[in-house]
């Protein structure tokens, strides 16, 4: 089976094309055939002025027809298209997804924080490989912060923040949103055995990479923080150049690398796994276990 995935984030709009096929009894292999980020940040847009200017919702258009003409020459089966933080609190959105819909056809779900946290859960959920049975799944957009709390293998907190990349570039955090998000993982994370945290997003893939890891093999704390204190001395410009960063990078990378530092801090956490897969994979596996039950 061929699905596709259209994840429409804060900062960037995200084609996955994946095959699926049996590998054994009730497991299932998905093959990446094709993977396009599009950065439009749609975010600055809204955390700046409430509302996706005219100019964004043309580029957003004319990026949502390129990816349905190449799930076109992929044979796609079926897709599901999801929209975020940026989208959750822009006021213009439904303007937005009746105009897409009139002008591509393609339909817009604009999911809530603990449906994104529960999609990014399917993508990869616990194994047993994973020997600590408190997992901390964080993943950062642009827009907002999940985080999900998973003790032997069930969900037991999830939470979204209205804390992200671009909002923190812009300055357009709201006072009781950091301390709220402190509290939350002092209260609920601290207590009880050290949890492993689980990584999810562009920027932690991207630490990832730089770090020259196994795949199965967690980042410290202590090694994140050396990538935040060294990137947050340089200009943009000079990350670009030392850490082969593009430029729609090179500037969410740092304030990204706070929270996810911050959060390990707060909640006494010192290694985090990064399994390199974001929400487009999440879609992908709902997608297929909705039509596996259909």
């Amino acid at each position: 089976m061929r699905l596709a995935a259209i994840d429409i984030g804060s900062n960037a709009v995200r084609l996955l094309i994946n095959d699926i096929h049996p590998w054994q009894e009730g497991e299932y292999d998905y093959t990446k055939l094709s993977f396009v980020r599009v950065p439009l940040r749609l975010g600055f847009d809204v955390f700046d002025r409430g509302v996706i200017s005219e100019k964004k919702i043309k580029n957003l258009a004319d990026t949502l027809n390129a990816f349905q003409l190449l799930m076109r020459v992929y044979d796609v089966e079926d897709y599901r298209i999801c929209a975020t933080s940026a989208m959750r609190d822009a006021q213009n959105a439904p303007e937005i997804i009746q105009q897409i819909k009139q002008q591509t056809g393609l339909q817009i779900d604009v999911i809530t924080g603990y449906q994104e946290a529960r999609m990014l859960f399917e993508a990869f959920p616990p194994t047993a490989s994973l020997q600590n049975p408190r997992l901390v799944y964080i993943d950062v957009g642009g827009g907002s912060t999940e985080i999900s709390l998973y003790e032997n293998k069930t969900c037991v907190l999830n939470q979204s923040f209205n804390v992200g990349t671009i909002r923190l570039l812009r300055n357009d955090v709201a006072d009781t949103d950091w301390p709220l998000m402190k509290k939350f993982v002092k209260d609920n994370i601290l207590p009880g055995p050290q949890a492993l945290a689980i990584g999810s997003g562009g920027n932690i893939n991207k630490v990832f990479s730089l770090a020259k890891r196994k795949k199965d093999k967690p980042l410290d704390a202590e090694l994140l923080n050396e990538y935040y204190k060294q990137m947050h001395d340089m200009s943009v410009e000079e990350r670009m150049h030392h850490f082969d960063l593009r430029s729609d990078r090179a500037d969410v990378i740092v304030p990204a690398l706070k929270i996810y530092t911050a959060i390990m801090r707060w909640g006494g956490i010192d290694k985090i796994l990064v399994p390199q897969i974001g929400l487009s994979d999440g879609i992908v596996h709902h997608l297929f276990q909705e039509k596996r039950k259909a």
